[in-house]
């Protein structure tokens, strides 16, 4: 069974950072691609970042140049690094894979002053 656990958010000021992390167990990451999501309140769950097997990385054209999405095969971990954090960032980050359709339980990150 594949399980997804989210981890690094918090309250953060503008302009900030954090780093989200993503611990899989019951599949090995590196073959697969991986996903951040996030979603607002009363706002649909949208799409942040992807990582695939071979390192490519897509993003949505909101965090371009201020994320940045990686994996650790040896530790079967994603991460997400949230640089010069807006207000409009605030939202529930989730990762997920295709595998079983998994998702993790999401994690809080509230950027405000």
């Amino acid at each position: 069974q594949v399980q997804l656990v989210e981890s690094g958010g918090g309250l953060v000021q503008p302009g900030g950072s954090l780093r989200l992390s993503c611990a899989a167990s019951g599949i090995s990451i590196h073959l697969y691609a991986l996903s951040w999501y996030r979603q607002a309140p009363g706002k649909q769950r949208e799409l942040v970042a992807t990582v695939t097997p071979i390192g490519f990385t897509n993003y949505a054209d909101s965090v371009k140049g201020r994320f940045t999405i990686s994996r650790d095969n040896t530790k079967n971990t994603m991460y997400l690094q949230m640089n010069s954090l807006k207000p409009e960032d605030t939202a529930v980050y989730y990762c997920y894979c295709n595998v079983q359709n998994s998702w993790g339980q999401g994690t809080q990150v509230t950027v405000s002053s």
